[in-house]
């Protein structure tokens, strides 16, 4: 790593703290959901006859505590901690940074009711109504400044690659949510889009599927460029791999939305281009998954006894494995048989328990001690619980998911020799329920394991001299 000889700077570690012990709390609370949603798939009894607990309002919960509460702070978290180390810059205002804490803790709050009501815009992970959409918006400008700011104060000329990549981020997940959000006001928490039909549905997948590339993909991926290469005390593989990759995949993700849509209304020719770049993603993620990798080359022997690194690599394999995934699901042929079905569930989330939340569980394993001035984690032996609980939950999770979905895809397609269906829906839903027993099974383990990582954390801050001021020496990139 490079060094300087600069002065100690006192970064503002506060508000990292803040977005780390919220990231946790979150992440278990929306796992949990998920679990529940799980449960109910399995013994529909539980959604208990209440309408705030079906789970037509449980599942947005869900998904957006999951991709903005646990996944927007743990972003939020590490963008702020990397920034400032690799830009020997302290955060432009730690009254605006305090602000943005709580008014972003009090939206995700308001949400989360406004969605067990009933409000919601119907969008897939664009439910959240006009006045949240506004309050989200000047948010995300305050984060914006924040970070851009910190970078204009930068006190050397390179900018860290982990920082473009969280920069990209931060811009193109300001432009798709305006864009989508563009709505006509007809009451405090009812509006309708102003675009309508086919064209409100290529918008929506246009957000939906960046919400995918530049939050979840593009955004964790400043978190590896930084974190791995700290964890396995290497450089990254090749910073001319990391610029290329930059800008191939910010390039092509943005076209990939319309691979949701296909046998739709929208146009063919349209499908078609998000089939193409969708299959044409696959050279740039795989070049990022590659150099990650690669940053190990003789580090490997240090995964026997570094959980942490385990954490960071098999998120990388996992990361690997989905965007292959992805733009094979994305060619109609196959999209014809997958679409709809239960591998869409798996695919999703490979990405995000295999991928999304095994990267912070690492980065944040990695940042907790240095954030709370301590040597290490309270008990390395309950980080390694948590792997295998983690790593077990995943795969049990999507193997489930895929079984599942390949058997609803075979039997929605058989026909009889007199064209009629041989299967009803209700014969294929009774094929999925051990699926879908596996599938409770897998998530439990998971947020088992995210529950130990919460009190392995509360137990290290317990015994952590507190830190009124953070101040570290910048030797380090």
């Amino acid at each position: 790593m490079n060094t300087t000889t600069q002065e100690p700077i006192a970064y503002n570690y506060k508000v990292v703290r803040q977005f780390t012990i919220a990231t946790l709390i979150w992440g278990f609370l929306g796992m949990s959901m998920g679990a529940i949603l799980a449960a109910q798939l399995v013994w529909p009894e539980l959604n208990l006859n209440l309408p705030w607990t079906s789970f037509g309002r449980i599942r947005p919960i869900h998904t957006n505590l999951v991709i903005f509460a646990f996944g927007g702070c743990a972003l939020i978290a590490t963008s702020f901690f990397i920034v400032q180390r690799t830009s020997y810059a302290r955060l432009p205002s730690d009254s605006a940074a305090s602000v943005f804490f709580w008014a972003w803790q009090a939206m995700l709050v308001a949400t989360v009711l406004s969605y067990a009501l009933g409000y919601t815009t119907s969008k897939e992970y664009a439910e959240m109504e006009w006045p949240l959409a506004l309050v989200l918006t000047v948010l995300w400008l305050i984060y914006t400044w924040l970070f851009f700011g910190t970078i204009m104060r930068r006190k050397t000329s390179h900018i860290y690659v982990a920082n473009w990549f969280y920069g990209a981020f931060i811009v193109v997940t300001a432009m798709v949510h305006i864009i989508n959000h563009i709505a006509i006001p007809v009451s405090l928490m009812k509006s309708y889009p102003v675009y309508a039909g086919a064209t409100d549905a290529m918008v929506q997948w246009w957000f939906g599927h960046s919400v995918v590339g530049f939050i979840l993909s593009v955004g964790f991926l400043g978190m590896m460029y930084y974190f791995v290469p700290k964890q396995v005390g290497r450089p990254i593989y090749s910073y001319r791999l990391s610029i290329v990759h930059f800008w191939a995949i910010i390039s092509i993700y943005i076209w990939a939305g319309p691979h949701h849509l296909h046998y739709t209304a929208l146009p063919d020719w349209v499908q078609s281009l998000g089939m193409a770049m969708s299959v044409i993603l696959l050279a740039p993620s795989w070049g990022g998954m590659i150099n990650g990798m690669m940053t190990l080359s003789g580090g490997w022997h240090k995964l026997r006894n570094d959980p942490i690194l385990r954490f960071l690599v098999v998120s990388l394999a996992f990361y690997g494995m989905s965007t292959f995934e992805g733009p094979m699901m994305a060619i109609k042929t196959v999209n014809a048989l997958s679409h709809y079905t239960d591998w869409t569930i798996g695919h999703v989330h490979a990405g995000a328990l295999g991928w999304v939340a095994m990267i912070s569980f690492g980065s944040l394993y990695h940042m907790i001690p240095r954030l709370w001035n301590h040597k290490q984690m309270y008990s390395i032996g309950l980080i390694n619980l948590h792997f295998w609980l983690a790593t077990a939950g995943t795969v049990i999770y999507i193997a489930a998911m895929w079984v599942n979905g390949i058997t609803q895809g075979l039997m929605w397609r058989a026909i009889n020799t007199d064209g009629t269906l041989s299967y009803s829906f209700v014969e294929a839903l009774q094929a999925s329920h051990a699926g879908y027993i596996a599938r409770l099974l897998g998530g439990s383990l998971f947020v088992l394991g995210v529950f130990i990582m919460l009190v392995n954390t509360w137990l290290t801050l317990r015994q952590a001299a507190p830190q009124s001021a953070a101040v570290t020496q910048p030797a380090e990139i």
